[in-house]
């Protein structure tokens, strides 16, 4: 099995440092837990931890900082510097630099994380076989003038030992000694790192490997709601990758998306502004537009009786129709109205109920 492993082609740092957090969390935390139980400020500490750091990464490294979704109060911004530090993920200059490479070359060769490349390198494997020297950062130029993020760029390792493991040490000391710090270092410290990075990690492998493409079927992003739990939020990852300046990537009612409303809830205290969202007229007609292209391609490619295919045939007239009346109001500047967004609406749910029943849903793996 080992004599597979191109031993010449690991980061040696990166991995070793992945497999020991994984290695103590999987022994040194039970251990811990069997010889000195846990109590309520534990599990307080640690759940503040996986939130606080947690949301570093998907409201700053990702939205703010990697999209430009909107604008932050500087405080926020600090805070989510310092705390997205402790994922021990890098520095924001690096994440955003490697993140918006996957959105140009997503599923190609200069995608870092492509998914082509296997569940495996998706998930983890492009960070134990990282020999490739740093990117140019070419395509954060405008990163590179904000001095809070250079600050952080400077000192990123020290920042995350010092918030992953230094502060959650200190707290758990002055509430119980020596014993209690030993656990905040294991549980909110190390098990928390491994639980969030493997959250993180599934965004790049899960969310292009399982889930619906409600948005576009050109490349291999899906939207999975259990994904979105786990991620808080960054689940609806096909939404994303056709609108990547939505502040939102569950833009449904029903959708779970923690890290939307919280940039919300910054926006109504002063805190955020110029929150980025896609009209919900382009969105619905997006959808609509890939419901007419699964259809048109299932009619293709597909035998139907006669009735079942004058059912589709008349489905794929009305999509053609709306379609048409859109375009005619586009030239004329007209916006759609109340009652034809919830038509289309209506055509989408039909047109993708349709589908189902019929066995044409996405398939879920790319």
């Amino acid at each position: 099995m080992f004599s597979r492993i191109p031993f010449d082609k690991v980061n040696w740092l990166i991995s070793s440092f992945l497999i020991g957090t994984l290695f103590l969390a999987l022994t040194a935390v039970p251990a811990y837990l069997w010889f000195f139980g846990i109590d309520w400020f534990q599990i307080g500490l640690f759940f503040a931890m996986f939130f606080g750091v947690g949301f570093s990464i998907t409201l700053g490294y990702h939205r703010l900082f990697s999209h430009l979704t909107f604008q932050a109060h500087w405080t926020v911004r600090l805070l989510t510097l310092i705390f997205g530090a402790g994922a021990f993920e890098n520095s924001v200059l690096l994440w955003s630099c490697e993140h918006r490479n996957h959105h140009k070359h997503v599923d190609h060769a200069d995608d870092p994380y492509c998914i082509a490349k296997g569940l495996f390198h998706a998930h983890i494997g492009w960070l134990l076989f990282k020999l490739d020297p740093d990117p140019p950062f070419d395509n954060v130029a405008d990163l590179q003038k904000d001095p809070l993020i250079m600050w952080q760029h400077r000192h990123i390792h020290l920042i995350a030992a010092l918030v992953a493991f230094g502060f959650p040490t200190l707290l758990g000391f002055a509430w119980g000694g020596w014993s209690s710090a030993l656990g905040a270092f294991l549980i909110a410290g190390v098990a928390r790192i491994v639980i969030l990075q493997h959250c993180t990690f599934c965004i790049n492998s899960l969310c292009h490997y399982v889930g619906d493409r409600p948005y576009s079927s050109k490349c291999s992003a899906r939207d999975w709601w259990l994904m979105a739990i786990v991620t808080l939020g960054e689940g609806y990852h096909n939404y994303h990758h056709e609108f990547q300046h939505d502040y939102r990537n569950g833009v449904k009612p029903w959708q779970i998306d923690p890290t939307k409303w919280l940039i919300w809830t910054l926006s109504k205290l002063g805190l955020a502004r110029k929150l980025r969202r896609v009209p919900a007229e382009k969105i619905i007609l997006t959808e609509l537009a890939e419901a007419q292209r699964r259809l048109e391609a299932y009619l293709a490619r597909t035998g139907l009786t006669d009735a079942a295919s004058e059912c589709l045939a008349g489905t794929h007239r009305r999509l053609q129709a709306i379609a048409q009346q859109w375009t005619l109001r586009q030239s004329q500047q007209l916006e759609l109205t109340r009652e034809m967004l919830a038509t289309l609406r209506n055509e989408v749910r039909i047109v993708t109920r349709t589908l189902r029943r019929l066995g044409a849903h996405d398939p879920q793996v790319a």
